[in-house]
């Protein structure tokens, strides 16, 4: 079933003034947010603030990015865009994920599967935080089409995911989402049929109801067949789970030292695992110095550190690798008032040198920045 392309002024005019009534009934959050395709550029609804901010890569090179707008708001919707010169330039919304009257459409995650399929992911919420949230998607079989079809959007499951899903060794995929702040919060979801269908697989839990926030969990898995995962709770935490998923060890800190805020995790097609968080590995500092480290033993000791961006106000760091070994790392800087998502292109050998050796690093390549006023 594809949706259908909605480029109505009445459409979009019903959707803005929707976002002036009185909130609906809390209910309306489980049904998916409204899906434009190509809006015209002065429907976008305008924003003082924008970010948190995923990126992929296709096969054949295109880069996608979604971001945010209004974030961290009750009127937060997602715009998609793209790039077909390796992020010299970005393309005007390809999308626009804009949610129903009295729901929050946030927190988005872009992930290539292994069919090659773009897949979007975002959460739902009535008002700023529900207690229940939901997990929606909708899928491009062919992403490097010049006008991509994309699924009918569907629900599946509770929480708040960002994160992109895990292909385990055996074939299954898991994603992670949180319900934030409540007893056993860290959903992990599993599909076995190439995400037909995704069933809720297990659970982990933070005891202390004090440290509990948005969780922001992301799995690996490491060479013994163990599942690593990494959560943020008032700085950067850990589990492990030895059966697949189900059962997880409680949520203890982990002895990397960080802020109270997004990082990211991955493994490169080396074998190593690449880190991307604030600070140096012992210090734990504010929302700056984005640097990227790489581990050799699944994540026991981290070598390199490359430094991405200083300044203060970088955050939520988003990746993908190239096939040709480059790195693209995606985040935002001062949401408000400069609304910038930007992007760095750099290599392993960059990382574990902790400085340009390459040739090939780029930074803070412009994804997205707000109207100067």
């Amino acid at each position: 079933m594809k949706i259908q392309l909605i480029t109505a002024v009445a459409a979009l005019w019903s959707c803005h003034v929707a976002w002036a009534e009185e909130p609906a009934d809390p209910d309306i959050a489980l049904k998916p947010a409204h899906i434009f395709v190509n809006p015209w550029r002065f429907h976008i609804p305008p924003t003082k603030r924008q970010g948190v901010s995923g990126i992929e890569r296709t096969a054949k090179g295109r880069l996608w990015a979604v971001y945010g707008r209004d974030v961290e708001s009750t009127r937060n919707y997602q715009v998609l865009t793209r790039s077909d010169d390796d992020g010299k330039s970005w393309s005007d919304a390809q999308l626009m994920i804009l949610p129903r009257r009295g729901v929050r459409a946030m927190s988005a995650s872009i992930w290539i599967d292994p069919q090659g399929r773009l897949w979007v992911f975002w959460g739902q919420a009535f008002g700023a935080q529900d207690g229940r949230y939901g997990i929606f998607a909708i899928v491009s079989a062919d992403p490097d089409a010049d006008e991509p079809q994309w699924s009918a959007p569907r629900r599946l499951g509770d929480g708040i995911m960002l994160n992109k899903p895990t292909v385990l060794s055996d074939g299954d995929w898991l994603l992670t989402s949180s319900v934030w702040k409540t007893d056993n919060s860290i959903k992990v979801y599993a599909s076995n049929d190439q995400g037909e269908s995704f069933t809720l697989r297990g659970t982990a839990n933070i005891a202390d109801p004090k440290k509990r926030g948005p969780d922001e969990p992301m799995i690996v898995e490491r060479k013994d067949g163990s599942l690593w995962m990494l959560v943020r709770m008032q700085g950067l935490a850990e589990t492990i789970s030895t059966d697949r998923g189900k059962t997880w060890a409680p949520v203890q800190r982990s002895p990397i030292k960080h802020c109270t805020a997004r990082f990211f995790v991955r493994r490169l097609k080396s074998g190593s695992l690449l880190l991307v968080k604030h600070g140096p590995l012992d210090k734990r500092v504010g929302r700056q110095q984005l640097t990227a480290y790489v581990s050799d033993d699944d994540g026991k000791t981290w070598s390199g550190g490359l430094l991405i961006d200083e300044r203060e106000d970088v955050t939520y760091p988003d990746g993908v690798q190239a096939d040709d070994g480059r790195i693209h790392i995606i985040y935002d800087h001062q949401r408000t008032p400069l609304g910038e998502v930007l992007m760095a292109t750099f290599t392993e050998e960059d990382v574990r040198a902790g400085e340009p050796v390459s040739g090939k690093l780029r930074l803070r390549g412009e994804v997205a920045r707000l109207p100067i006023e």
